[in-house]
C-alpha cells in the first residue's frame, strides 16, 4: 500500500466533508445561534452571588460560570455532532458520492476513516471556537486569565470522536432518528449511572446499607462492574473540566475508557461498511 497516496485520498475526503457540511445553511445557523448563546451567558458574570451569607469574589464567580459555560457547550456540540452525522452515510449515497468516490483507486475503509476525521475535525473546531470565545470573555473583559480552559476543550474532543463513530455505526444498522436517541440514550444512562454511584457512596447511603446480606453485595458487585464498563463521556467530560481552576483532577479512568471504546467502534464500523451495497 503507498502510503503517501492513501493519506492524500483520506485528507481529500475528510476535506470535502469539512467543506460540504459548513456550506449547509443549517449548520450555519446552528453556529451562530450557538455564538449569540455564548456571548448572552457573559451577563452571568456580572450578578452579586451570595454563599451563607458572604459574597463570592469575582475570580470564584468567574471559575464557577466559565465551568458551567464549558460544561453546556461541551453537551450541545455533542448534540450537534450527532444532528451532523446520523445523515452522512444517507446523503453521500443518495446524491452519488459514495459510488463516485468508491469508483476511483480509493478503499472502503479511506473513505469511512475521511468521514470521520472530517466530521471530527468540525466538531472539534465548532465546540473550540465557542469554549474560545468564553476564554476571551474572561481574559479581555473580566481580566481573568484561566490557562487550561482550552486545554479541556481539547480533551473534550474525544468524546466528540466517540459520538462521530457511535452515530455513523449505528445510522448503517437502524433509521437515523433512532441512531441518534440511541447515542443520547447511551448519555443519559451514563449521567444518571453516575448521579447513583456518587449518592451510593455517600456517607448517608453507606449508613443505610446493612453490613450483611452476601446477595445484596453481589448486586452491588454487578453494579459496579455495569458502572465501570459502560461508556464514561460524563466521566472524561469531568476530567476535562479539572483543568479549570483549582478544583482538583478527577481520575483520568474514564478518558482511557472513551479511548478504548473509539478503538472497538472504529474496527467494528469498518467491518460493518465492508459489507454495505453502495448504489
Amino acid at each position: 500500500m503507498d502510503t503517501p497516496k492513501t493519506l492524500h485520498s483520506i485528507i481529500n475526503i475528510a476535506n470535502y466533508t469539512f467543506t460540504d457540511e459548513v456550506r449547509q445553511r443549517s449548520f450555519v445557523a446552528m453556529f451562530f445561534i450557538c455564538v449569540i448563546f455564548v456571548f448572552l451567558m457573559r451577563g452571568c458574570y456580572q450578578g452579586n452571588y451570595m454563599v451563607n451569607g458572604q459574597a463570592l469574589d469575582a475570580a470564584t464567580v468567574v471559575g464557577a460560570v466559565s465551568k458551567v459555560t464549558f460544561h453546556v457547550i461541551a453537551v450541545g456540540v455533542m448534540l450537534i455532532a450527532a444532528l451532523l452525522c446520523m445523515r452522512a452515510f444517507r446523503r453521500d449515497r443518495n446524491e452519488g458520492i459514495q459510488s463516485a468516490i468508491l469508483s476511483k483507486p480509493i478503499t472502503r475503509q479511506q473513505y469511512v476513516t475521511g468521514k470521520i476525521l472530517g466530521l471530527w475535525a468540525l466538531s472539534t473546531l465548532f465546540m473550540f471556537i465557542l469554549h474560545g470565545i468564553v476564554f476571551l470573555i474572561t481574559s479581555v473583559t473580566l481580566r481573568v486569565v484561566m490557562p487550561g480552559y482550552l486545554a479541556a476543550s481539547l480533551l473534550c474532543s474525544f468524546n466528540l470522536l466517540f459520538v462521530v463513530v457511535a452515530v455513523l455505526l449505528l445510522s448503517l444498522l437502524m433509521p437515523d432518528i433512532v441512531a441518534f436517541l440511541c447515542v443520547i440514550g447511551i448519555g443519559v444512562i451514563d449521567l444518571v449511572t453516575d448521579g447513583i454511584y456518587a449518592l451510593s457512596h455517600s456517607q448517608m447511603a453507606q449508613a443505610m446499607i446493612p453490613q450483611s446480606g452476601g446477595h445484596l453485595q453481589s448486586n452491588l458487585s454487578w453494579w459496579k462492574v455495569a458502572y465501570y464498563v459502560w461508556p464514561k463521556l460524563s466521566g472524561a467530560q469531568h476530567f476535562a473540566s479539572s483543568f479549570i481552576g483549582s478544583g482538583g483532577f478527577h481520575g483520568i479512568y474514564p478518558l482511557i475508557n472513551v479511548l478504548l471504546y473509539c478503538l472497538i467502534l472504529v474496527a467494528l464500523l469498518f467491518r460493518r461498511f465492508r459489507n454495505e451495497e453502495i448504489i
